[in-house]
């Protein structure tokens, strides 16, 4: 599940390019020393893993609190679930009741402070820029914390967001070098992929909750394999 996590970044970075790109382009990075630029990146890059990786140790925590109660196969069941059931869901009955509506003002702020910082260099400014771009509401994000809740703790958690983070680097940061790379029919075709890795990690989160005893894939059911142990314990 931790190999989905950065294969997920990696394939869905081309989203994140779409969407974040304008961001990347319009860092102020030094265009004269390339060693001053690469740190500049390097540290936008780590804000970003950063915000990533607290959000996943925040909500692996909450995955940890219903493992306690047995539940963790079938969160994990109902997360892959929900996952396919987003991609398949018209988008205009998903606007209708799109609940992240509230936190636009949100949203605002956040993007009033990070075209602040991009008016600056200072030691900090990339830094910032990369840790409230992982604030921003992405669906992608949103599809990756469901997977660290359905990890079962606050270090595995943190780890598939900080993997997650690790896959979009190559792209974007090519994005930052390079600019709007990436236009036309070649874009269409490579968000047009990005449902179907959706769907696929979905479906391996299902099969992990099955508990199929699939090595690597469905591992058995631990509550069953539990109950097995102890009825030998008690003979």
């Amino acid at each position: 599940m931790l190999l989905s996590a950065f294969i997920f970044g990696l394939l869905g970075s081309f989203h994140c390019v779409g969407m974040c790109g304008p961001i990347a382009f319009l860092l102020p990075v030094d265009r004269n020393n390339a060693v001053i630029r690469f740190l500049q990146i390097s540290s936008y890059h780590l804000g970003r893993l950063f915000t990533y990786g607290f959000l996943g140790m925040l909500f692996g925590l909450l995955g940890e609190r219903m493992q306690l109660f047995g539940l963790q196969q079938y969160l994990s069941i109902a997360i892959g679930v929900l996952m396919i059931a987003v991609i398949f869901i018209p988008s205009k009955t998903f606007n209708r009741y799109n609940l992240s509506k509230p936190a636009y003002r949100l949203v605002g702020k956040l993007k009033s402070a990070m075209g602040a910082r991009l008016k600056r260099k200072e030691p900090g400014t990339f830094f910032t820029l990369g840790f409230l771009n992982g604030l921003l509401p992405c669906g992608l994000v949103y599809m990756a914390i469901f997977a660290a809740i359905a990890s079962g703790g606050v270090w595995e958690g943190s780890l598939y967001m900080v993997l997650f983070g690790l896959g979009t680097l190559p792209l974007m940061t090519t994005a930052i070098y390079l600019g709007n790379f990436l236009k036309g029919k070649a874009r269409k075709y490579l968000l047009k992929t990005i449902p179907a890795i959706v769907v696929i990690i979905g479906i391996l989160f299902i099969l992990r909750g099955m508990g199929l005893a699939i090595p690597y894939v469905s591992p058995p059911d631990t509550v069953a394999v539990q109950q097995v142990s102890a009825q030998h314990s008690c003979h």
